[in-house]
């Protein structure tokens, strides 16, 4: 493992550690708006991201990145990142936190069709068996909940999306991001002076220390995105899908043991589906690796 791909492996490492247990904080701020909190991210995520470019000195990658041919995707990688939270934060208030973890489940099979969509990979036959259980998982998951699991579909595809998209731009990771969150930001500013105009409304919560969880969204929400698009572009797409199990996997252990959200038979078996295709696809994916490193040793060796 090289200083590059090492990297990245630690920063997806923090990451998803803090994705994880992001369900804990929203909780702690249930009482302000999913809206409200989710302006909050976007607001006070753009100090925290100038610090981090101030702390780098790389101003030239923020000029890099208000290139138009970059600007555009960026514009419209804030705009999925930014409908996720806002979806991530009403699923965690609504007791849908187990609901959220199967979407950020399904995610890595996801990663896996994009690749064969937008990047020709052929899927092994491994592959397309955990993608075929997984999809069965969800039907189970359908009928536990009496309809379409959507909460989960739409993180998973907003989030699959988002990483598809930051993969394929060049920009530094946290210039791409201060651009994200200031495309966002006008909307943001605007809810927030609208709401501070409404009878009764309180922009900060109850003052004390809702203002600093508020202000703390920032770096909450900076630091583990600006962490993945560092390990998004130096590890490849199929190792950062298998990383991806450390976030659901604590979202659901707080959904089922702090939250306490029902889980039945019905869950267990869909959950079990979904776990089931994902033990094929990482051990596909392990073997693959490991075999196109034996055939790498013995070209060199040729």
């Amino acid at each position: 493992m090289n200083t590059e791909t090492r990297l990245g492996f630690f920063a997806g490492l923090g990451a998803f550690f803090i994705w994880g247990s992001l369900p804990l904080y929203i909780r702690l701020m249930q009482h302000i708006s999913a809206a409200d909190l989710l302006a909050h991210r976007v607001v006070w995520s753009i100090p925290t991201a100038l610090i981090f470019i101030a702390i780098a000195a790389n101003w030239r990658d923020v000029r890099n990145a208000l290139k138009w041919d970059k600007l555009k995707w960026l514009a419209l990688s804030g705009a999925l990142i930014g409908a996720n939270w806002g979806c991530y934060i009403w699923a965690i208030n609504a007791d849908r936190t187990m609901e959220a973890s199967l979407g950020y489940y399904i995610n890595p099979l996801v990663n896996v069709l994009f690749g064969m969509i937008f990047f020709s990979e052929r899927l092994r036959a491994a592959q397309w068996l955990a993608v075929g259980i997984a999809t069965i998982g969800v039907g189970i998951m359908t009928f536990a909940y009496g309809q379409v699991p959507w909460v989960a579909l739409f993180l998973c595809m907003t989030f699959a999306s988002y990483s598809l998209i930051r993969k394929q731009v060049a920009v530094d990771s946290r210039a791409g991001f201060l651009m994200e969150v200031l495309l966002l930001a006008p909307l943001a500013l605007a809810w927030l002076v609208w709401i501070s105009q409404q009878a009764g409304s309180r922009v900060f919560g109850g003052g004390g220390w809702d203002v600093a969880l508020l202000v703390a969204a920032g770096p909450i929400t900076s630091i583990p995105l600006i962490l993945f698009a560092l390990s998004a572009r130096r590890l490849k797409l199929s190792t950062i899908g298998m990383m991806q199990y450390i976030g659901p996997t604590l979202q659901f252990l707080i959904a089922v043991l702090v939250f306490r959200e029902p889980f039945g038979w019905t869950h267990a078996t869909a959950f079990g589906f979904i776990w089931t295709a994902l033990a094929i696809f990482t051990a596909d994916s392990v073997m693959g690796e490991a075999k196109a490193r034996r055939l790498a040793r013995s070209a060199r060796v040729v």
